[in-house]
């Protein structure tokens, strides 16, 4: 339907221009051309354009014009003359080939569907029409994993996902902006593992683009109207992974646990919480022994003797550091409630420092 639209336009400008015109995609076929014999034919010549560095070009007798979308030179204009009136004729095809790829894509292209979905600009009464009209399910699970690097790869972080998620007819791939790209991803059934996708994603990305990433992964949406939600639950996920689970490249909503509630609240309820409940120092005078031996005691249930153990320290000296901890704060770890509120501090103290931007 694309190329019939590019045809359309070729016949519109055909009496006005009074010279051969036409577009070229990036195999070297004439896709669309006022001279309609040569569509479908191969230009190998004009192929050279692609390959380097300029915008345009003079080859066997024509002007050459790329299009460009994302960087990529997606397709080629030409018009018949190598004069300047032929070079105006091509800056003109060139923009209106890309505001009618434009238009086709908002109207027809399911991936920039998608992409407006989730991010929430179709309005709710629209988006029911129009997924009819593009033959996707209303109804079916789907989850969101949002990729984000942090860092320009050489290699294309899409292709390396579309390679991954081959499947266009229920999977899509939509880059975001120059970090993140979204997959939303149909779940065909209960033996579905989201985990193990996430994962390959990862070790994908590592191999072949050789950059790191993270992965934040939403809650399931049923229907496609709630894919705008499991959007903003997998940036979530990544925000508040990136605060309190530094070390992980994985992400889940469902298992963001007290982190998602304090990132819910606002600084200024923080800052007045560690004012209200630490009765005389701040954590941040506590050292890194001593923060490390704090999550240790933790990690061990609160026991003393465990951890202790797992420290390679005698039992006295662990209660050494207990009772140092008590006379900074004014909490006594060993007690259940107050454990509970130095590490309740702990993560808003982390949350504060890291002042994570909310969406």
């Amino acid at each position: 339907m694309q190329n019939r639209m590019f045809q359309n336009t070729c016949n519109q400008f055909k009496n006005d221009i009074n010279r051969i015109i036409g577009i070229i995609d990036e195999a070297g076929f004439v896709i669309a051309c006022s001279d309609e014999s040569k569509v479908g034919i191969y230009k190998e010549n004009i192929m050279r354009i692609f390959e380097s560095t300029a915008d345009e070009k003079m080859i066997d007798g024509y002007c050459v014009r790329k299009i460009k979308s994302y960087n990529k030179t997606e397709y080629v204009v030409f018009c018949e003359g190598t004069d300047d009136t032929a070079k105006g004729y091509c800056a003109i095809l060139g923009t209106h080939f890309v505001t009618v790829k434009q238009y086709y894509d908002e109207k027809f292209d399911r991936n920039s569907f998608v992409k407006n979905v989730i991010l929430d600009n179709v309005l709710p009464s629209d988006v029911i029409y129009r997924t009819k009209e593009l033959h996707l399910s209303i109804e079916c699970p789907r989850v969101v994993l949002l990729v984000r690097t942090y860092k320009q790869s050489e290699v294309s972080i899409v292709d390396i996902l579309k390679g991954i998620f081959p499947d266009k007819e229920h999977d899509f791939v939509v880059r975001i902006d120059d970090n993140d790209v979204a997959i939303i991803k149909e779940l065909r059934s209960e033996n579905d593992d989201v985990y193990t996708y996430a994962r390959n994603i990862d070790d994908a990305i590592s191999a072949e683009a050789m950059v790191k990433c993270s992965v934040g992964i939403s809650t399931v949406a049923n229907t496609i109207q709630e894919l705008a939600r499991a959007y903003r639950e997998s940036r979530i996920a990544l925000e508040v992974g990136k605060v309190f689970d530094t070390e992980k490249t994985i992400v889940s909503y469902d298992n963001l646990g007290i982190g998602r509630l304090i990132y819910q609240l606002p600084t200024t309820l923080c800052e007045l919480f560690l004012n209200e409940v630490l009765k005389k120092e701040s954590i941040d005078v506590l050292d890194s022994e001593t923060i490390y031996t704090v999550q240790k005691f933790f990690e061990n249930n609160l026991n003393v003797s465990e951890t202790s153990r797992k420290l390679f320290v005698h039992r006295n000296t662990l209660v050494y550091r207990l009772d140092k901890i008590k006379k900074i704060t004014g909490l006594d770890l060993r007690e259940f409630d107050d454990a509970i509120i130095f590490k309740f501090a702990m993560m808003v103290s982390k949350y504060l420092t890291n002042s994570p931007t909310k969406m």
